[in-house]
């Protein structure tokens, strides 16, 4: 697989922690020029002085900001000439009732995950275009079954894949490739920085952390997907029975999911 990367130009938004991260050091190693970006300085830092001598570019970037999008791949064109994939990746989950959510919330989420992927694909597409090269969008079982607590998060995940779907049928005879992977469960710090009802990150997860797939053994996954070129990943084998449920049998889904994620009443998850 690291022959197919050599020297490819990758983009990566969302580089400093969890997938996002493995994705940036696995192409390094692989051989690959990699742009990232992140929201916070000292992370990005961290991660250039971590790769001194790799072809490794960064900036500053809030994705839910289209100037800040634009910056990006343009820099990241100046630095390499051009883009040859890009994964669009940054992503903020939450958790809270709608009840208790303000619409507020859910708009942040949607300006990040979506519009993110949004500004940042179309200020690479012409670069993508002439070098028929790949986009890919980094969604979640919560792109094809709404998970409660998760309101606004799975709507920025259905709204990511009904997009790229479109995108992707746009360019059919065009030679670009455009797919969604689904990791599923992953060991990232998405949780951990999931909005609460106020819109502040919760700072802990309720999850078992040591029953997910790790970010590095995702990322694996992910860019054999796009080295073969797949429409769709689905990622765990949860992930892969969510999505059969919810497709064959919605009704029992939404019990399952309601057991899952609700103690007497109370989300717990």
């Amino acid at each position: 697989m690291s022959n197919y990367f050599q020297n490819k130009v990758v983009a990566i938004t969302g580089g400093t922690d969890g997938i996002g991260r493995a994705l940036v050091e696995t192409l390094l190693g692989m051989g690959a020029k990699v742009s990232t970006c992140g929201r916070n300085h000292d992370k990005l830092y961290a991660l250039q002085t971590a790769f001194a001598s790799a072809p490794l570019h960064t900036t500053v970037t809030d994705v839910s900001n289209e100037n800040d999008c634009r910056r990006f791949i343009e820099s990241t064109i100046k630095a390499f000439g051009g883009i040859d994939i890009l994964i669009n990746n940054a992503g903020i989950s939450m958790r809270a009732l709608l009840k208790d959510t303000s619409t507020e919330v859910i708009h942040k989420v949607m300006d990040i995950n979506f519009y993110g992927t949004v500004y940042c694909t179309k200020y690479a597409l012409d670069t993508i275009l002439e070098r028929k090269g790949t986009i890919v969008g980094v969604s979640s079982i919560a792109g094809y079954r709404g998970l409660p607590g998760r309101s606004g998060y799975s709507a920025s995940k259905f709204a990511v894949q009904g997009w790229l779907e479109a995108v992707r049928t746009e360019l059919l005879a065009d030679g670009v490739h455009v797919m969604w992977v689904c990791p599923g469960f992953t060991t990232s710090n998405i949780r951990n920085a999931a909005l609460n009802p106020a819109g502040e990150s919760h700072g802990e997860t309720p999850m078992d952390e040591g029953k997910m797939m790790s970010a590095e053994e995702c990322a694996g996954h992910i860019l054999k997907a796009i080295q073969k070129k797949k429409r769709t990943l689905v990622l765990t084998f949860t992930g892969k029975r969510t999505v059969f449920m919810q497709k064959f049998f919605a009704g029992l889904a939404d019990r399952l999911t309601y057991n899952f994620f609700f103690k007497d009443g109370k989300l717990v998850k």
